[in-house]
């Protein structure tokens, strides 16, 4: 399985992005997409995720602001980022669980927001 992550870039405080990632080379569903960020001298963390039937999890930081979204006929999952802060700044990773745990990765997508 192969992720591909796109969409990130250079933002003022306030704006947006739309990051896209696509899922290939798998024959089966995820039961969970989800994305996480890493930004420099700090640990991984979930941003958010959605379950096959659509639920969704969002961290405190990011509620309100960022929403989740996937289309399992394209094997995709998305992440609508509005009024980005500079906390925001980091590397964007998109993941997908097959059982339980999060097994594929993609790449990763710089975003950097200015203030």
């Amino acid at each position: 399985v192969q992720l591909q992550a796109s969409g990130g870039g250079l933002v003022q405080a306030g704006g947006s992005l739309r990051l896209s990632c696509a899922a290939s080379g798998s024959g089966f569903s995820f039961n969970y997409m989800g994305w996480f960020r890493q930004a420099p001298g700090k640990q991984r963390e979930l941003v958010a995720q959605i379950a096959s039937g659509g639920s969704t999890y969002y961290a405190d930081s990011v509620k309100g602001r960022f929403t989740i979204s996937r289309d399992n006929a394209k094997s995709s999952v998305y992440l609508e980022m509005n009024s980005l802060r500079a906390e925001d700044t980091a590397v964007y990773y998109c993941a997908v669980v097959k059982y339980t745990t999060y097994t594929y990765w993609g790449q990763g997508t710089q975003v950097t927001v200015s203030s």
